[in-house]
């Protein structure tokens, strides 16, 4: 079961360039949340801040009655624990085999038995589909192989949350649509909390049950993944649109002059809201909600198309 991470009033700066400001979501225990934003509006920094790699200037990072924010170390370290990390790159170490790479964290942090972290690693290992695969170099391998290698390592712990660092950067869409249900089949199988960094549109509109979104040093929108793709909010329905059109341009924000520009501008209309990926065994997932659910309950009328089997397809 996953824990809930509640973030109140979260400040980051480096020396006087403030990432962000006033950032409060709460992240809910055993849930799929998808954070996005342009490039350089501080994602990773922010998962950063969420495992204590990084203080906050102010504000509160609460998980299991735990501020690690302002926690000592010895309760930052036990904190730690409940968390894997899947990095960027998949942060193997290129001197060890696949299942030495995997078994890493059990040697450093628990005293089990060799037999014991063997049957724990093949697990692990069988569960992201690398069977067979244990003996291979982290250089002898495919970008993706890496990916379900760096996490298997962040699931040999059992942890209880999970953060995932832009799991897609790098990979073809063919590779990220396999990561897309992989990631989908573990939430079921460990019921524990997931957060994803990605810059991939079709992920977020397809993967999480909630979507957050940094622009602007600021956090401009957390909530149900409906909220956010029914939304007319100017920057979240470009950015999870993918439209040139508003106030997001190449350096971030668009100058007054471009947005003069684009004054009296029809936006294109809303694409439809695509069904979300479901378990490979077609059992719901525990935080999965019904389609349409929180449309129905907000009396927000989606777009034309919505929660069909096709609809991801016409927003590719």
């Amino acid at each position: 079961m996953g824990v809930e991470i509640k973030v109140d009033g979260l400040t980051k700066s480096f020396g006087k360039q403030v990432i962000w400001r006033d950032v409060s979501l709460t992240v809910p225990a055993g849930e799929i949340c998808v954070m996005l934003g342009p490039s350089g509006t501080g994602k990773s920094v922010f998962l950063k801040a969420l495992i204590g790699l990084l203080k906050p200037d102010t504000g509160s990072i609460v998980i299991e009655g735990t501020d690690i924010a302002s926690c000592s170390e010895k309760d930052l370290y036990e904190i730690r624990k409940l968390f894997g990390v899947l990095f960027q790159d998949g942060a193997m170490f290129g001197s060890m085999n696949l299942y030495d790479n995997v078994a890493f964290p059990l040697r450093e942090h628990t005293r089990k038995s060799e037999s014991d972290i063997r049957d724990i690693v093949m697990e692990k290992m069988d569960l992201v589909g690398l069977v067979g695969a244990e003996d291979k170099l982290p250089g002898e391998i495919s970008g993706g192989m890496r990916k379900r290698a760096g996490l298997a390592r962040a699931l040999v712990l059992d942890p209880e949350i999970v953060l995932f660092d832009e799991p897609d950067s790098g990979l073809d869409p063919v590779r990220t649509a396999f990561l897309n249900q992989l990631i989908v089949d573990l939430n079921a199988q460990i019921d524990a909390t997931f957060l994803i960094v990605t810059h991939d549109i079709n992920t977020a509109r397809t993967v999480p049950d909630n979507i957050g979104l940094l622009y602007h040093k600021h956090l401009a929108m957390f909530g149900p993944r409906e909220m956010l793709l029914s939304s007319e909010e100017p920057v979240v329905r470009q950015f999870l649109n993918a439209q040139r059109v508003g106030p997001i341009g190449m350096s971030e924000e668009k100058d007054a002059n471009e947005l003069a520009a684009e004054a009296g501008q029809e936006l294109p209309p809303l694409p439809p809201i695509p069904m979300q990926l479901e378990p490979s065994n077609g059992i719901p997932r525990r935080s999965q909600r019904p389609p349409g659910e929180w449309c129905r309950d907000h009396g927000v009328t989606p777009p034309p198309g919505s929660f069909q089997a096709d609809a991801a397809i016409a927003t590719r």
